[in-house]
């Protein structure tokens, strides 16, 4: 790090409250700052270029260097540069964006209704739930149920709906009628012998009497990420969502996919949803929707969700929801053009192969001391580490050899991200073999070098 007392690291020091970061170690080494984007890559203030292996935030789809992205923007700017939704007012980006979404969406959806980031997108779902249960008369169907480890974003109602500690210690959180039920990993949570039928049947069996035990008249929707992203990148077993929807349709509880991670083709299909059979009344997208390059989420719901809320926005005389900045034009636009380009470039293809590609490359892995198990799906993977292989228990602490190892590959020109002992890999949906080649064997180079340290340390 830079030490100078005006270097951008030490007024980021002074100046800058980062998120998910320790404040008071961020005092002590200070920030990587980033400069600039060349596709699959960026390069920080010294000059140093890294893969980025989490496309930012699991969300550059089409790279840090996209010029038609970069000129939709200008020519919006130039045309329109905000307008709103507010009061039955529209503007062109915005009507072009949600017909496309509506008829890209995998099962019929009705409307598209637009946010700014997942965690809004996941609170603007919780409210039109409540909202509908009330408009059929259905008071009591207030409570959610997601899953533990599942990531749906950091606002008060999202972050309950997460279910990490960290999303809620210090934060008196979860709010009131969030309930979490049991996570799909079978690596870690199956019992000695049990196959993944048996352990998704047994997660269903959890579910139903959790639904049970507060009342099917209580439980108003069940919302799930296809594949569990920031909790691990957890991929569910054979049968899982067959048999959880299959509870969830029994007692008429609404189903939410949130896509925010795996739609627009991370999984090796435009959706999630349509990897894992799921059939969603209401799915939230953001991330990839726009490839980042400008803040935008979106939900899109059924007619079963729209019908109900519409009647009760009658009654009332207006949907009191709303944000200044949703479906922003600006935004929209180069959302527009970033589906244009993953579907005219096929990245949905190249996720499934290039995917298929580094899967593999990563399983090669499998064997090596320091790794418990690989999974993945597409370009979405995540290699976790422990320090007994056959208890699968960690080195130290939990979370010391993750940090560790991705420690390593930055030294090793690879920006990843450890979720406790779980390095991931997200990378842009441009990404080639051999760039994916690159990334593998600068983690491969980073696991030997862990190796090293770990045994010299006992």
């Amino acid at each position: 790090m830079d030490a100078r007392p005006n270097s951008p690291e030490a007024r980021d020091i002074s100046y800058h409250m980062h998120g998910y970061t320790n404040a008071r170690k961020h005092q002590e080494a200070g920030p990587l700052v980033i400069e600039k984007g060349d596709g699959i890559y960026v390069e920080d203030l010294a000059g140093n270029r890294y893969i980025e292996a989490m496309a930012g935030l699991w969300s550059v789809a089409v790279g840090f260097s996209e010029k038609r992205l970069v000129d939709a923007a200008v020519r919006q700017m130039s045309k329109l540069p905000y307008y709103h939704d507010f009061g039955s007012k529209s503007h062109s980006p915005l009507i072009d964006l949600a017909e496309r979404l509506v008829q890209m969406a995998p099962v019929p959806m009705s409307k598209a209704y637009f946010t700014n980031s997942g965690s809004e997108a996941n609170d603007t779902a919780i409210k039109m739930i409540w909202y509908r249960s009330n408009a059929l008369g259905q008071p009591a169907r207030k409570k959610i149920i997601s899953r533990n480890r599942g990531y749906h974003g950091v606002t008060i109602a999202a972050a309950s709906l997460t279910g990490l500690p960290n999303n809620h210690l210090s934060f008196d959180l979860p709010i009131a009628n969030v309930l979490h039920t049991s996570t799909p990993h079978h690596w870690r949570e199956a019992l000695p012998g049990e196959s993944d039928e048996q352990f998704s049947s047994r997660l269903a069996d959890d579910l139903e009497k959790l639904i049970l035990a507060e009342g099917p008249e209580t439980i108003a929707a069940f919302f799930g990420e296809p594949i569990m992203g920031a909790g691990g990148v957890i991929v569910p077993p054979a049968g899982y969502w067959e048999k959880i929807q299959a509870v969830l349709s029994k007692y008429d509880v609404l189903l939410v996919a949130d896509e925010v991670i795996c739609g627009f083709g991370r999984t090796g299909e435009m959706f999630g949803s349509q990897t894992f059979g799921i059939r969603p009344d209401i799915m939230v997208m953001s991330k990839q929707i726009s490839s980042s390059y400008l803040p935008i989420s979106a939900l899109l719901i059924n007619e079963k969700v729209f019908e109900p809320i519409a009647d009760e926005s009658n009654r009332i005389g207006t949907f009191g929801h709303g944000f200044t900045g949703g479906g922003h034009p600006v935004a929209a636009a180069v959302a527009f053009e970033n589906l244009k380009l993953i579907e005219e470039r096929d990245l949905v293809g190249n996720a499934r192969t290039v995917g298929a590609h580094m899967q593999k490359r990563l399983r090669t892995l499998a064997s090596h001391p320091l790794v418990g198990e690989v999974r993945g799906v597409g370009l979405i993977a995540a290699v976790e580490l422990v320090g007994d292989k056959a208890n699968k228990t960690p080195w130290e602490t939990a979370g010391a050899l993750g940090g560790l190892v991705n420690g390593f590959m930055q030294q090793n020109g690879v920006i990843s991200r450890n979720m406790g002992d779980a390095l991931a890999f997200c990378p842009p949906l441009i990404i080639t073999e051999p760039q994916v080649d690159q990334m593998v064997d600068a983690f491969e180079r980073s696991l030997e070098a862990a190796t090293k340290q770990v045994g010299s340390q006992g």
